[in-house]
């Protein structure tokens, strides 16, 4: 691999999202249409409410993820200190970007062992791309879930932001099958997300059928990699590559939907994130289905300045959450997942076209 090739293309990242605009233009996360009843008579005092939750196993003081942004650069070492410290203080979750680079090369391992050294007690998530899974997908998993002392590992699946960044990255083949062995050859958690345009029922149930223990929706609405890499396209001066970025700008399924889709054909944990701006987002996922929330963008520049700006980041998505709890009278997190919801508009008639019944608990399908 060449690794000064993708570490300026990381350096990119950091930088167009930080400097441009990346975020869907025209698709919205459609958490809009999701509306949860107003309750004038909660009977319950705002102190009483408690947002602690369990997740593959580990006590979380709120149904929160610091979703994957980056690692492997020297810039990178700044921002993951920042968040790593971040989830130590108020004990929520947090996942590291692709360490494809860290297991290519010695010298940006610490970009991502620095998470484990800041956060010994949080719950971490080691992060490798389906994409580069091969016919030994255990070795390369199980070095990155050593490399920060995972509690779980994350294999992202980003089929859009690989065909714009040319043909010769774009190889999905076998896949699931590599997912499936990936899962027999770790001894933590193994997650699933997409990286901004949403799982489907369909994929979802080919997902659990390879062993998989959550779903992380990462739906669209939020920041769109396909923007990304038009952006990063039009500075290098491949006019094809930015077109077809910008083509496919605003791909995806719509997270509310995306939530749904899976909840309709699975009771494992789901993590929602896509475009969660505020804590109400969170709420509105934890009713229709989600068990986590999760969020990346809006953390990136508070990262760049330090923990304290993080935590600040995060506290409002908590205390916006526990506004929604109050307001619809649910004492814990449980309760919120219990409460009614109404969905409209363009959510309604995805999910009417779509034949999508809405179910809290369907049975898990098991590999054989």
């Amino acid at each position: 691999m060449d690794t000064r090739s993708t570490s300026n293309r990381k350096r990119d990242h950091i930088r167009i999202c930080i400097e441009k605009p990346v975020q869907f233009r025209h698709k919205s996360t459609w958490l809009e249409h999701v509306h949860l009843p107003h309750n004038a008579l909660p009977e319950i005092s705002a102190k009483e409410i408690q947002t602690e939750t369990r997740f593959l196993g580990a006590k979380l003081s709120f149904p929160f993820m610091i979703e994957p942004i980056t690692g492997g650069v020297p810039e990178a070492l700044t921002i993951n200190t920042a968040l790593a410290e971040s989830a130590e203080i108020l004990k929520v979750a947090m996942g590291v970007g692709s360490q494809r680079l860290g297991l290519e090369d010695a010298e940006s391992e610490r970009t991502f062992k620095v998470v484990r050294e800041k956060a010994p007690t949080a719950f971490l998530v080691a992060n490798i791309g389906a994409a580069q899974l091969s016919e030994r997908p255990g070795d390369k998993a199980a070095r990155a879930v050593e490399m920060i002392e995972a509690n779980a590992l994350s294999i992202h699946l980003n089929p859009l932001q690989e065909i714009v960044q040319g043909e010769d990255h774009a190889n999905f083949s076998n896949a699931l099958k590599m997912i499936g062995k990936t899962v027999d050859a770790v001894d933590v958690p193994v997650i699933v997300k997409e990286t901004g345009c949403g799982i489907s029922k369909e994929v979802a149930k080919k997902l659990i059928t390879a062993g998989v223990s959550c779903l992380d929706v990462a739906g669209a609405g939020g920041t769109s990699w396909a923007a990304v890499e038009s952006l990063r396209a039009e500075e290098s001066h491949d006019d094809s590559r930015a077109r077809l970025g910008r083509e496919f700008w605003d791909w995806g399924i719509p997270t509310a939907a995306s939530v749904i889709e899976a909840r309709s054909v699975t009771n494992l944990p789901i993590v929602a994130s896509g475009g969660l701006r505020t804590g109400l987002d969170l709420a509105k996922c934890l009713a229709i289905g989600a068990n986590l929330g999760g969020a990346a963008y809006p953390l990136l520049r508070p990262a760049t300045m330090g923990a304290s700006n993080v935590v600040g980041e995060i506290r409002q998505y908590d205390s916006e959450l526990r506004a929604a709890m109050f307001i619809v009278g649910a004492r814990n997190v449980e309760a919120l997942g219990r409460t009614q919801f109404l969905v409209t508009g363009e959510l309604r008639q995805w999910l009417d076209q779509r034949k999508i019944k809405r179910r809290r608990e369907p049975p898990t399908r098991k590999r054989k």
